[in-house]
């Protein structure tokens, strides 16, 4: 039996989409019958150690006075530590450079093949969590990133334009396994799109409020949706205080602060319900670096789309993997508030059009975006690393 160690610098479990993939991870990767020890931080309320989806869990102590950075590499030497002390391993899989780096560079010495799985990059998203960081510690990040890619076995990443970036860096394509992120039937089947009978419809974001996530955009369009049609906006998501406290600026410069609920993040299984009582699901993903050069896959486009919700999206190649435009889901100009405006009317006023939508979007997120086809090619990396 293979063992494997799977670090990452995320609570687990916690609401955001990173703690969703790494339990699927850890599901298809135990189900394979490999033992796995997943390392994750501590956020003072869960266990040290646990046991989740048959996988051994530590977590590793925060201080959380500390910046990210300062836990960042508080983590990283945790992880060093551990394989330090534990050298049986037969893969070691990592989400991150904080111990990526250490890791890739030491896997010849402890004998362990390693697996570099690229969701996101510092050196192009720290930016947007904290504006004010020294560019010259994002390209001293950078660096890291590039050795870490570079002395890495094997990538996995979730989409085409990441494979792409990963590839400009100098990285061979073949090296580079694209595995998209998946939904699971048990917790998004479709459902009935509720009828108006007076209420007023709903448009729903779920998901951090992170400033690539565009909430800017659909708030702008808001005032124009409103012109022709009674409509509430409902944001539902995890942000820091400078996030929320502008989103909510915005709101008021507006004067839409009727028509807007801003939430928490809830726990993941809750997530159904919410969309459940939804008219049309937003993702209206900013122009930016992160979303058209560094790439990503939105689960919440997934979850939307398995839940048979009319979908409204940026258009952008991250989304065009996911849905066909027209057949899955209406697509708007990237940043352009006024699109956005006009394809949610398109939306609201045609009924049959936004049937026809969320049918086709949930059969295909259901039949070719699933966790549990996601776990079979995670699989199938994982063989041909250790034999």
């Amino acid at each position: 039996m293979a063992k494997i160690l799977y670090t990452a610098f995320d609570i687990v479990p916690s609401p955001k989409g990173a703690s969703t993939h790494i339990l699927h991870n850890l599901r298809g990767l135990v189900n394979r019958g490999f033992e796995v020890h997943l390392i994750t931080p501590n956020d003072g309320l869960l266990p040290t150690e646990d046991t989740i989806e048959g996988a051994h869990v530590t977590r590793v102590s925060q201080d959380l006075s500390q910046n990210f950075l300062a836990r960042a590499m508080h983590f990283g030497r945790s992880v060093s530590t551990h394989l330090a002390l534990h050298q049986e391993y037969d893969v070691v899989h990592y989400r991150n450079i904080w111990d990526g780096l250490s890791i890739a560079q030491n896997k010849k010495r402890f004998g362990y093949k390693t697996l570099f799985e690229v969701n996101g990059l510092p050196s192009i998203e720290l930016k947007y969590h904290y504006p004010g960081i020294d560019p010259e510690l994002l390209l001293k990040i950078k660096e890291q990133e590039i050795a870490t890619l570079h002395l890495s076995d094997v990538i996995i990443c979730p989409s085409n334009v990441t494979r792409d970036y990963i590839a400009s860096l100098g990285l061979n394509r073949k090296q580079v396994a694209v595995i998209p992120n998946g939904v699971s039937a048990s917790d998004f089947s479709p459902s009935p799109i509720p009828g108006r009978g007076g209420r007023v419809p709903v448009l729903l974001y779920i998901g951090t409020l992170a400033d690539w996530q565009g909430l800017d955009i659909v708030v702008k369009a808001l005032p124009k949706i409103l012109e022709q049609q009674p409509v509430r906006l409902q944001i539902v998501g995890r942000g820091r205080s400078r996030q929320r406290k502008l989103l909510a600026k915005q709101i008021r410069k507006l004067g839409i602060e009727d028509h807007v609920t801003v939430q928490p993040a809830v726990p993941h299984h809750e997530i159904p319900a919410l969309i459940a009582e939804a008219d049309i699901c937003v993702a209206p993903l900013g122009l930016n670096d992160r979303n058209v050069t560094q790439g990503a896959c939105p689960i919440k486009v997934l979850e939307y789309m398995a839940a048979g919700r009319p979908l409204l999206a940026s258009n952008m190649p991250i989304v065009r993997e996911l849905i066909r435009e027209g057949t899955d889901a209406l697509l708007f100009s990237p940043n352009d508030a006024d699109d956005l405006a006009r394809q949610a009317l398109a939306l609201l006023n045609d009924v049959q059009l936004s049937k026809r939508l969320a049918n086709s979007a949930s059969e295909r997120a259901l039949t070719k975006f699933t966790w549990h086809e996601s776990q079979k090619k995670l699989i199938k990396v994982y063989e041909k690393l250790i034999t």
